[in-house]
């Protein structure tokens, strides 16, 4: 938990200094999962996510775009027992809420708002309406509304 946490905080600390004279940007985000194939499945045909070239090995890895440049690494271990809470999540965010809403219903996928509230969204103070949901390997995504 400690890396996906180092994780995170790279991300913030890179994205709000995008300009400094390293000129260092956000690349990729790296998840550990027990099966890779499980987990592309999820990502690919419950997320949407698209699948995209890796180079190493596809056993154990597979690769997709989160948009742009940015990409989402899944890295298969078998001694995967790490202790998963909400405050390390990584964010989406679609411009289709109400689609995604019964796309997870169809599929059986739970969701819940920050507090646990099952089949319920949260209404930020922006506005933006979020949901929250665990990949097969218990990783948590916030989904967010993307207002136009």
């Amino acid at each position: 938990m400690k890396y996906f946490t180092l994780s995170i905080f790279l991300i913030i600390c890179f994205t709000k200094n995008a300009t400094s004279q390293e000129n260092l940007s956000y690349d990729h985000l790296a998840i550990i999962v027990k099966d890779v194939d499980v987990s592309a499945d999820f990502y690919e045909n419950i997320l949407g996510l698209k699948e995209i070239y890796c180079p190493l090995d596809l056993t154990i890895r597979r690769w997709f775009s989160m948009g742009g440049p940015i990409q989402l690494h899944l890295i298969e271990e078998e001694k995967l027992d790490i202790p998963r809470h909400k405050s390390s999540h990584f964010a989406l965010k679609t411009t289709n809420f109400d689609g995604l809403l019964k796309t997870l219903k169809d599929k059986e996928i739970q969701y819940s708002t920050w507090d646990g509230k099952k089949g319920e969204f949260t209404i930020r103070p922006d506005g933006v309406r979020q949901i929250y949901i665990q990949d097969p390997d218990e990783n948590w995504i916030e989904i967010n509304e993307r207002k136009m």
